[in-house]
């Protein structure tokens, strides 16, 4: 069913149907406020938890709602889906408690946390195959197995049953809401969950701005607006993997185009950071696409001011082996961690003396890879340095350079950090 034609019926009309399917599935989440970011940006700033959902992100909503419209013909013959994790894991959820095959198509990149937690709630319902570097491989892969073994492909954006279950988040956030809500903030991944929140607002809640927020390294909605259409890239990042897509879908780009007020871009470092600043501020534990309406705040920080704000937090399901990358990306971005190459006499106290006449008070060494050669007289090694505050960086390079230690500065080359982080 084309969107167009959805609008001639009622748009809330299908939402309302799979709100009452997901009545005793889904977790009606909390709407809760934030009085540590209401500070800081002026303004009074909500979390919609979905992270609290029952598999830790609102995907469970859309997965769930996808396949009780299925007939039992339809639901006999297996149900097939790719996820890089959160949908898996809702169609995992559904296929247990449905008592439905399911076969799930997985990326080899997927954090083992995502994994571990899709077999637990399939149980031995659901089968999960591990296939290709990115979700679109995976996806491929799982659309030509699903038309062999004639299965049910259950798409995790482009589909209305799952926009339709994505979009009773919306209907729950107006309900809950006191006041009119000026802003939403909203992750964009393949844009089932900014779809869904769409066509809700623009009927109930039309004055609302809604912002997507998607990483830089995956922007795949920002060039669909420029180009006019869903746009393959080439090349994305898989970091923040719940909203890393080569392309968004055509429905929800459709549904989404016109209805957006802005689609915001945020940097990795940004993610990571908000992400730190989350568990340690307010004890929220989020994956890097579950922080993306957060870290995206600070671009609008002049307009929401004395503004009522929403930002879906969509997913918790962070691994735990991440988090030193996570912390390193933050350190990067916010100017506080540096690596340089410096070159050391081969003599007793050369250390000493750049630890004493180069390095700041507050400056600290946290990586240091040094080999001793008997042939030359000096030796190059890979130092890392947080500092305490990144105004503390040019005097250092100043003192490095000065007393003639200094070789390369490292931040700058993304191939040199890539063998670092």
């Amino acid at each position: 069913m084309k969107y167009e034609e959805e609008t001639l019926v009622s748009v809330l009309e299908n939402v309302q149907k799979a709100a009452e399917r997901l009545k005793n599935i889904s977790i009606k989440t909390s709407l809760s406020a934030n009085n540590h970011l209401s500070d800081i940006f002026n303004a009074n700033i909500s979390f919609k938890r979905e992270d609290l959902q029952r598999v830790r992100s609102y995907k469970i909503r859309g997965a769930y709602n996808k396949m009780a419209t299925l007939s039992k013909e339809h639901l006999s013959k297996g149900v097939v889906c790719a996820s890089a994790g959160n949908h898996a894991q809702g169609v995992a959820f559904a296929c247990n408690a449905m008592n439905v095959k399911g076969t799930i198509f997985m990326p080899l990149t997927t954090p083992g946390q995502k994994l571990e937690q899709v077999k637990m709630f399939g149980g031995n319902y659901v089968e999960v195959i591990l296939f290709g570097d990115t979700f679109d491989e995976a996806k491929d892969t799982a659309i030509k197995f699903c038309d062999e073994n004639h299965g049910v492909f259950i798409h995790p954006f482009d589909d209305p049953a799952i926009i339709d279950g994505q979009a009773t988040v919306a209907l729950e956030i107006l309900e809950q809401a006191e006041e009119p809500i000026d802003y939403l903030f909203v992750p964009f991944g393949g844009g089932g969950l900014a779809a869904g929140v769409c066509k809700v607002f623009k009927e109930l809640s039309p004055k609302t701005k809604i912002i997507a927020a998607e990483p830089s390294t995956a922007a795949s909605m920002k060039k669909a607006l420029e180009n006019g259409a869903p746009f393959h890239l080439d090349k994305i990042s898989r970091f923040v993997d719940g909203a890393a897509v080569h392309k968004v879908g055509d429905l929800t780009f459709e549904i989404c185009r016109n209805i957006l007020y802005d689609v915001a871009t945020v940097n990795e470092g940004k993610i990571c950071e908000t992400i730190l600043s989350l568990y340690n501020k307010d004890a929220v534990v989020v994956e890097p696409a579950g922080a993306l309406s957060v870290a995206s705040l600070e671009q609008y920080a002049d307009e929401i001011k004395g503004k009522n704000v929403v930002c879906i937090i969509s997913g918790s399901n962070n691994d735990i082996t991440r988090m030193e990358e996570i912390k390193e990306k933050a350190l990067l971005y916010a100017g506080l961690k540096h690596y340089f190459l410096v070159k050391f006499p081969q003599r007793p106290g050369a250390l000493k003396s750049f630890v004493m006449d180069v390095l700041g008070p507050d400056d600290d060494i946290t990586s240091f890879e040094y080999t001793k050669k008997n042939s030359k007289e000096k030796g190059i090694a890979v130092v890392g340095i947080v500092l305490k505050d990144k105004k503390d960086f040019d005097p250092l390079l100043y003192k490095m350079k000065k007393l003639d230690f200094f070789v390369n500065y490292l931040n700058n080359d993304p191939s040199l950090m890539n063998l670092l982080i």
